[in-house]
């Protein structure tokens, strides 16, 4: 055992049966498994969240695969990384086979120059990509690489997944085998579900907690909830704020209160407070669907999310929660109307494409007395001079006459 190595990094699977969990590629019926196992691989960008099994896998690819395989983080690694292995697939000495498998961990983080770089040879086919990433590649890879190659989405493993991995690495020579631990299977699944997913980060802790404690009177390292608690700071959840979850979670948000659905919104919304979203920005959105989404059907909402933004910009957290969550489930449980939102991006449409002709004279300001001998604002009247403070009189251009733009719901009062 290589204990300078993490724990996750000794365990980590050699072959595609030793491979845990992403059953939806990985399955045997599935082509991506008859791909790696007929060495056939085609470039592939690889997409799932921190600690779903990107490296592992392109780890059994390489020990699958008779090309030669090399592997470079985008952190660390320019397009001189890049020429340099080029030129070692193409040199028929080192390398008779004239490609390579080369595997990018954290592509998204290439400049789009050094992305570029890569393009003829993964096109002549002297490269094999297989590029990991935890963004959006859609968004972060360019566009020629993403035409080039296999888009495969990972998925969070499930928590019988990571408890599975977790006790084979209780048994591994390579990993804790090699320690007399006793853990109850209660104690494994709480490690699973705090990871949430994440099998490094199971790991990670389950190691600190191992190397950590003494051993009792039987010689025993007894792992105990507690102490499992001591050595994961909180749950982790699958947030980034300024990631691609971000946009997932701040859109599963507003939806849940376009939805009324006050309890699926308190649970975005937590997800969104615990992973450290700014509440000035929960808030914006609380007002927007407010005036979007609720609208005329209660106008109220417009004031309680405006007075609540303001209040979360004055208290703050941890109490602006509280405002946070008063906003939101009103705009949840409040009768819903688009009519405004419609009808306002109905106007701007035929007012940015068509001739909507001039506004009448008679209801044009005329703030010099020379222009009324122009015909501006001759003719208008006044609507609080007629019973009911209403009187029939044109407003719309000629042209738009009979425009309907405003069509109430049958929400609004």
């Amino acid at each position: 055992m290589d204990a300078n190595k993490p724990l996750a990094h000794r365990v980590r699977p050699k072959t595609l049966e030793e491979f845990v969990g992403q059953e939806h590629i990985l399955g045997k019926d599935k082509i991506l498994y008859r791909t790696i196992k007929a060495d056939r691989l085609s470039s592939i960008i690889l997409w799932g969240p921190t600690g779903c099994g990107k490296t592992s896998l392109a780890e059994v690819i390489s020990n699958t695969t008779k090309y030669k395989f090399y592997q470079i983080n985008a952190v660390t690694s320019g397009v001189a990384d890049i020429k340099r292995i080029i030129e070692e697939a193409k040199n028929v000495f080192l390398n008779p086979a004239g490609k390579c498998i080369l595997f990018i961990d954290e592509i998204h983080r290439f400049n789009k120059l050094q992305q570029d770089a890569l393009l003829p040879f993964v096109e002549d086919g002297t490269v094999i990509l297989i590029g990991a990433t935890t963004e959006n590649p859609y968004f972060e890879v360019n566009k020629a690489l993403i035409s080039r190659s296999m888009v495969v989405k990972l998925e969070p493993l499930t928590s019988k997944d990571v408890e599975k991995i977790i006790k084979n690495a209780l048994v591994n020579k390579e990993g804790l085998g090699e320690y007399n631990i006793k853990i109850a299977d209660e104690t494994i699944s709480k490690i699973a579900e705090i990871s949430n997913g994440d099998v490094r980060t199971a790991l990670n802790g389950l190691e600190v907690a191992v190397l950590s404690t003494n051993m009792n009177a039987n010689g025993e390292i007894e792992l105990t909830d507690e102490i499992i608690a001591n050595c994961f700071a909180k749950k982790k959840i699958a947030f980034d704020k300024t990631g691609d979850s971000h946009y997932d979670n701040i859109s599963a948000f507003i939806k849940s209160m376009r939805g009324s659905d006050p309890d699926a919104t308190l649970f975005y919304l937590a997800r969104a407070i615990y992973g450290g979203e700014d509440v000035d920005f929960l808030a914006r959105r609380i007002v927007i669907s407010a005036a979007e989404d609720v609208g005329l059907a209660n106008p109220n909402a417009l004031v309680v999310a405006n007075s609540a933004m303001q209040a979360v910009h004055m208290v703050g957290m941890p109490e602006a929660r509280i405002i946070l969550a008063e906003a939101a489930v009103y705009n949840a449980i409040s009768p819903k109307s688009n009519s405004a939102y419609l009808g306002i991006d109905s106007a701007l449409e035929d007012v940015s494409t068509k001739e909507t002709g001039r506004i009448p004279m008679h209801i044009r300001n005329a703030p010099a007395s020379g222009m009324k001998e122009f015909g501006y604002g001759q003719g208008y009247k006044y609507p609080h001079d007629y019973p009911g403070h209403y009187v029939e009189q044109q407003y719309l251009p000629d042209e738009m006459l009979g425009t309907k733009y405003y069509k109430k719901s049958d929400t609004e009062k």
